[in-house]
């Protein structure tokens, strides 16, 4: 879960990739980067922290150029060390740099296979940085002084060929332009639109509609699984069909989690989608529990206000906000190490006692992963004096993890791992507890979208779409993800940084 963005504009490009990346922050609050490139050189700012934490104003006047590429990271399986921000840069061919959203999943076959045979050094554990030496390596392997947009388009078929998983890309390449394009799968977002200026059309791709909107870009449209676009430096446009096959199963979490409400993702009304959610999680409740006692529905900030607020009309029911979210404390989903995550959830909510005391209360979430944010809020909604706590979760059980770029924790983390609703009902203290069901949730986003072929289901129902996932794989991602491998690296990371500060200042 990472935003991206790309601008070939007529003026300097930075402020309104700043601008996009401002808005996309929600896709990773961890590091932000930008390269910008006047034709001839490359401009780099990257940096663990959020965009205005990374970028001031001494750093937006160094970088140059009317195109650019950002990214805003939130680690997956790899480090969070600030090495592993992006973009990542090589120098030949040309020079490039590449920032992706998503998750290889034969990124370490592909590193030995780049080491042995392309001859090209890794230097960190992301998976970013192996993908842009497979698209250098077969760029380069064209040989071409002077690359046209169909020998670009060539490296990228070469690139879906060999790599494995779901990713959003971004490239630019010194003196030429900008490259994008979409896993044969569909399963990461990316969209591309324009803007009319006097001096010129200019062009934007994003992972989200929503940044081109705020910075006036038009959309055009979704790029198509395994397509790729190029965007020359002089603002020619090309798009191909890069994919042998390709199959739109795109991520159900977008709809859910990720996206902002305000995106449309591959054609559809991200807010409009987790409506229709509210509806059907208030159709079960007719169907599970006909003679329901529910006094008022209160939403769990902010993601789940839309699916709760259509669930209290369709049932009749009172909606009201129960809880003051903290703006200054970041989504507990993505943070690290469970005492954070447990310690912020009192730091981020506060609730409203006025609206529990002495009622039954249905609370309703877009998700529950841990469990450990669900725990603490119905006791919360006790503490404020409710009667009866409830539970809804716009999403089915989240049962196993993500392979294709969201951090979901090891299985035996996740709450609803090997166990019933009611049991995880009764672990979280409440009285009831509802899931959506999985063909409800892929309802509420296909009647927007009845040309979609399939999702990318694994965190619900384990199934991988693109059939690559093994075993031994997911093995591998669990020993890196669980909160011990994670305390283990964080320490290994402050232990270099200290060592290296020790150096520095021996000097």
């Amino acid at each position: 879960m990472c935003g991206i963005v790309g601008i070939v504009a007529k003026s300097f490009a930075n402020q309104t990739i700043f601008d996009a990346l401002t808005v996309l922050q929600h896709r990773g609050q961890d590091a932000a980067g930008m390269v910008t490139s006047d034709g001839q050189r490359f401009f780099l700012r990257k940096d663990n922290g959020l965009v205005n934490e990374v970028f001031r104003t001494r750093h937006m006047k160094k970088m140059k150029g009317n195109m650019g590429i950002g990214h805003v990271r939130y680690p997956t399986a790899g480090s969070s060390s600030s090495a592993e921000a992006q973009p990542f840069y090589v120098n030949s061919p040309y020079g490039i740099a590449l920032a992706h959203n998503g998750n290889l999943t034969n990124a370490e076959q592909l590193a030995d296979e780049i080491f042995r045979a392309d001859l090209r050094h890794i230097n960190t554990t992301s998976d970013s940085e192996v993908l842009l030496n497979v698209f250098a390596h077969e760029l380069q392997g064209l040989r071409k002084l002077n690359p046209t947009a169909d020998d670009i388009f060539t490296a990228v078929e070469r690139v879906h060929q060999r790599c494995e998983g779901g990713y959003a890309v971004v490239a630019i390449i010194t003196g030429y332009g900008i490259v994008a394009f979409r896993d044969p799968f569909g399963i990461r977002p990316v969209v591309y639109g324009k803007r009319e200026t006097e001096q010129g059309t200019e062009y934007m791709v994003a992972s989200e509609s929503v940044a081109l909107d705020t910075s006036g870009y038009e959309l055009v449209r979704d790029l198509a699984p395994g397509e790729a676009i190029f965007i020359s430096q002089e603002g020619e446009i090309s798009t191909k069909q890069c994919a042998a096959k390709s199959l739109l199963a795109p991520c159900l979490f977008e709809y859910v989690y990720l996206a902002r409400p305000d995106s449309i993702i591959d054609g559809i009304s991200v807010h409009h989608a987790r409506m229709e959610m509210g509806n059907k999680l208030a159709q079960k409740v007719l169907r599970d529990f006909p003679e329901h006692d529910i006094d008022v529905i209160i939403p769990i900030p902010d993601t789940s206000r839309t699916s709760a607020l259509e669930m209290a009309k369709e049932l009749g029911v009172t909606f009201r906000e129960g809880f003051i979210k903290n703006r200054y404390i970041g989504r507990t989903f993505i943070m690290p190490g469970q005492t954070q995550r447990k310690k912020s959830v009192r730091q981020k909510l506060n609730p409203i006692a006025a609206e529990f005391r002495d009622k039954v209360v249905m609370l309703v979430d877009d998700s529950i992963v841990r469990g450990t944010t669900s725990a603490q809020i119905v006791e919360m909604a006790r503490q404020a004096g409710a009667r009866k706590v409830y539970f809804a979760s716009a999403a089915p059980e989240v049962r196993y993890p993500n392979v294709f770029g969201i951090d979901m924790p090891s299985p035996t983390e996740l709450i609803a791992h090997e166990r019933t609703a009611d049991e995880i009902g009764e672990l979280i203290g409440a009285d009831w507890m509802l899931y959506q069901d999985l063909d409800d949730l892929k309802a509420s986003i296909t009647k927007f979208n009845g040309q979609i072929d399939d999702f990318d289901t694994c965190v619900f129902n384990g199934k991988y779409v693109t059939g690559t996932v093994s075993d031994d794989y997911l093995a591998r991602i669990d020993a890196k993800r669980n909160d011990d491998a994670k305390a283990s690296a964080d320490s290994k990371q402050s232990d270099e940084s200290n060592e290296s500060a020790d150096l520095h200042s021996a000097f």
